[in-house]
């Protein structure tokens, strides 16, 4: 298994192994199961093969079944490595429970105490390098990914991986004691949808996106 403390920029090769686990594991399970835990919607061609239609990040994203090639809606073109081990987590962790409207650290996920370091390095750090004290910046970023403005923090974006699995992006500002600072948080109930290295590709994933969008 790949463990928390993975880089999401390297050992490609090795996640992909894991990719083609977890899409073995997948062949066990009824795809309108599947649905229902991802909230997914699942239209079936015959009576073995059919797709899940599911948002990732807010776009339209297909899966086939009983394959589980992820593809952008509309395109021939597979998702990176990274997007598909995200959807292949999802789906194979997902118990489909609901948010719990609690928003926790890193740290409170899963071993995740022992990689937060690592983790705020790369996701929180990243964008404190990239965006500093420049709010509105971040804010025009955060606002062409479609992100949701919500009240924690001096500012912060909501943002959707899945369906049930919500990411959000807070600045605080700092002053004459303390430096501008991010974080990456998550819903109390991620645990039910993802495993905490899965956790942090997401949280690689997002920084990278809130970089480019800038």
């Amino acid at each position: 298994m790949v463990k928390p403390e993975y880089d999401p920029n390297k050992n490609l090769s090795l996640l992909q192994v894991r990719v083609n686990e977890l899409r073995a594991e997948l062949n066990e399970v009824d795809p309108h199961i599947l649905a229902k835990r991802t909230n997914a919607r699942y239209e079936q061609r015959d009576q073995s093969s059919g797709e899940f239609y599911l948002p990732m990040w807010g776009q339209a994203i297909i899966v086939s079944y009983p394959d589980f090639i992820p593809q952008v809606e509309g395109s021939k073109v597979e998702l990176d490595v990274l997007a598909q081990a995200l959807v292949m987590y999802h789906f194979v962790t997902t118990d489909g429970m609901p948010e719990i409207g609690r928003w926790i650290s890193f740290a409170e996920l899963p071993d995740g105490r022992f990689y937060n370091q690592a983790f705020q390095g790369y996701s929180g750090g990243e964008l404190a390098r990239r965006f500093g004290s420049d709010r509105a910046q971040f804010e025009a970023a955060a606002a062409n990914l479609g992100g949701e403005a919500q009240s924690l923090g001096d500012t912060s974006y909501r943002f959707s991986l899945f369906p049930r699995v919500p990411l959000l992006v807070v600045l605080w500002e700092g002053d004459e004691d303390f430096q501008t600072s991010y974080r990456i948080l998550f819903d109390a109930s991620v645990a039910n949808h993802l495993p905490t290295d899965a956790c942090a590709i997401a949280g690689s994933m997002l920084t990278r996106r809130l970089i480019k969008a800038s």
